[in-house]
């Protein structure tokens, strides 16, 4: 009898190949569809040609001396063509000035290390000092493991730096999208003046199954998507991809006049 670990892999094996053979029909339900990653995002948000992209120069960090850590990383640089999971920079948006930061969840899960953290703040006070209002895209499986505390201290970190750009009167506009969890959920990508999510987007800092083994309940139908969140006040507006450019266009032209008058 196959477990549910070996049914897992496979699943896993099955979507790896299909993604290195994507002409190769693996299985008839599977169908060979190009993945949407964070630069499809950039292209279909941004307007053409204006995206820039910030480029930081950080030391590699491994605090921990976590082994094959950093030729992991090395490895994920080339495939994705980035130095971390966010990329952010500055673009324009209907022909309104923002600074753009997209999480990538093709490098490690998305997950929030150090470098993450830094990208982000960095970003977010370029913004601020040049008010210009600041929309970052999240996707994140949570804390990075191989940093150890020093990636929950990035939870502290982003939503100071969050705090003092917002006390500045500028505009924070977050874009939930499928999944936001872990220490992500719990710090800068809830934290936004306007909440914008995708459809059917999980959002929670936990999955649904450890909620339910920690307070022996059953959670209700729906419980952590975008629609269960907006309908308790949590998200704004549930946004389909398709439509998310005009949307944050509309967004940003509610708010020009502010900083025209800067």
């Amino acid at each position: 009898m196959t477990s549910v670990v070996d049914k897992r892999k496979n699943k896993f094996n099955r979507y790896k190949d299909l993604r290195e053979n994507p002409t190769e029909l693996l299985d008839p339900v599977i169908k060979p569809v190009k993945e949407y990653d964070a630069f499809d995002r950039i292209k279909n948000i941004a307007d053409e040609g204006t995206f820039k992209e910030f480029e930081f120069n950080f030391p590699e960090t491994n605090p921990l001396k976590f082994e094959g850590y950093v030729e992991k990383k090395e490895a994920l640089r080339k495939e994705n063509n980035c130095h971390d999971a966010i990329i952010a920079g500055e673009c324009e948006i209907g022909k309104m000035p923002c600074v753009l930061a997209v999480m990538n969840k093709k490098f490690m899960m998305a997950s929030m290390g150090m470098e993450l953290g830094e990208t982000f703040c960095r970003a977010l006070e370029y913004a601020g000092e040049k008010h210009l209002p600041f929309i970052v895209f999240t996707a994140s499986g949570g804390a990075r493991m191989q940093e150890g505390i020093l990636s929950l201290m990035q939870m502290a970190k982003t939503s100071a730096v969050v705090k003092r750009f917002k006390d500045e009167g500028e505009l924070y506009i977050t874009v939930l999208t499928h999944p936001t969890t872990g220490g992500v959920s719990a710090s800068f990508a809830t934290l936004g003046d306007i909440t914008l999510a995708e459809p059917k987007a999980l959002i929670g800092f936990a999955g649904p199954r450890v909620i339910e083994q920690t307070i022996g309940q059953k959670l209700p139908e729906g419980f952590q998507r975008a629609e269960f969140l907006q309908e308790h006040g949590f998200v704004d507006a549930i946004v389909r991809r398709e439509d998310m450019k005009e949307m944050l266009e509309k967004i940003l032209m509610l708010h020009k006049n502010v900083y025209e008058g800067r």
